[in-house]
């Protein structure tokens, strides 16, 4: 995501696990042009055009890398979990909410949640892009509709940890609680006190979530 990703992170709470970490198309490892790796255009790239935007890509590439952990170690199928932060938490409650062989999924700060309500909300970042952008384009609402975390999230049918922020500069926290208000049942929602931002206690809280992601995706 927005990340960026250039290696493996070894430092998760889990055990005999396999981890994959995807780099969605045009981002980190998977750059290509003419596809931007700044967040402000890369969130832009094909908007206006519904059934190329390049979200939807990155919803692609998380399926694509299921079917790879699937094609590797064929024994997973029936345990594979997803986690993703901020936009890979947006992308990924549209993936898990599209796609069966997931079976659970943990989601921080998620981005793409109620994007009706996203296009008016303070923000930095790529939002603040696509709020410019729909300042000379209002009909990117009918693009963005087909994207929204929130509406897809609704369709999500296995157990879920998701956190979200009360105070967040780059993911409004109404649409983050949007995405997690939606999950129709096994939803755990754990709350920050900010996310995207350094605060008092951070590291406290982050430790006690680490800890619930960590039994969440317990092998059994």
């Amino acid at each position: 995501g927005y990340g960026g990703r250039d290696r493996p992170e070894f430092d998760l709470p889990v055990k005999e696990t396999a981890v994959l970490f995807p780099c969605c198309r045009g981002l980190s490892l998977s750059a290509r042009p003419p596809i931007s790796e700044n967040p402000s255009f890369h969130v832009l790239h094909d908007i206006d055009k519904p059934q190329s935007y390049i979200i939807g890509g990155c919803v692609e590439d998380i399926w694509l890398a299921v079917s790879t952990l699937t094609a590797l170690y064929p024994w997973l199928s029936g345990h594979i979990g997803y986690s993703g932060i901020s936009f890979c938490g947006g992308v990924g409650a549209m993936a898990i909410a599209y796609d069966p062989r997931i079976d659970r999924g943990h989601l921080a700060l998620p981005s793409f949640g109620d994007q009706p309500l996203r296009l008016t909300l303070p923000t930095v970042g790529s939002a603040q892009s696509v709020q410019e952008y729909h300042k000379k384009h209002p009909d990117v609402l009918e693009t963005l509709r087909l994207y929204d975390a929130a509406t897809a999230a609704s369709r999500i049918k296995v157990p879920m940890l998701v956190a979200v922020a009360l105070f967040d500069p780059s993911v409004a926290p109404p649409c983050q609680f949007a995405v997690a208000n939606a999950i129709p049942k096994f939803n755990e929602i754990f709350i920050l006190d900010a996310g995207h931002f350094d605060y008092p206690g951070s590291a406290e809280q982050e430790a006690v979530l680490r800890d619930k992601v960590g039994q969440f995706f317990r092998v059994p």
